[in-house]
């Protein structure tokens, strides 16, 4: 599969088999996230990996979006750590970058994810960080609930979404 395919062909799944997804895995999505641009090259992440099913049932008592976290054998948090950066602003857009290519890294594995924002809204990232046990100056950015998809034949189809009336040329017109 091209990168053209992988990017027309991610989608959101919130519909998982029991199957696991092996630790090999995971640290192979998280290195692909790791190689995201960052301000800088400042690299404002921290990633936690939960397997534990208590704390993935829980997840839903303060996101709730996040449901399908209680079907997967794993999440993986995504955390913004701005602290001693240079560009120290700029933590969304790294973090934003990183997920973006977990996603991708993700689909080309075969494997369904979904991103469920935690920042900026205060109750999901103090839900975070009571259950994870996030220190107050990490900002816990997504959670990406990380599985094999129920409908591998129709998990994944192909979408145009290029829409010619939002894309301005030199200036911004209508």
């Amino acid at each position: 599969m091209n990168i053209y395919q992988t990017i027309a062909t991610r989608r959101s799944i919130r519909s998982f088999t029991d199957e696991a997804v092996s630790d090999d895995l995971i640290e192979k999505l998280i290195d692909a996230a790791m190689l995201a641009p960052s301000a800088g090259n400042q690299q404002s992440w921290q990633f936690v990996v939960v397997r534990d099913r208590d704390k993935l049932s829980s997840i839903e008592t303060f996101h709730p979006y996040c449901k399908m976290a209680k079907q997967v054998s794993v999440v993986i948090v995504v955390c913004g750590d701005p602290a001693g950066k240079k560009w120290p602003d700029f933590w969304p857009q790294d973090c934003s970058a990183a997920v973006q290519n977990l996603l991708l890294a993700a689909r080309a594995e075969g494997l369904g994810t979904v991103w469920t924002g935690v920042y900026p809204l205060e109750e999901r990232m103090a839900g975070c960080r009571e259950l994870f046990l996030i220190p107050e100056h990490i900002f816990p950015f997504a959670i990406i609930p990380i599985g094999w998809p129920k409908d591998k034949d129709g998990a994944f189809k192909e979408m145009n979404r290029y829409k010619a009336d939002l894309v301005h040329h030199n200036t911004f017109r209508h």
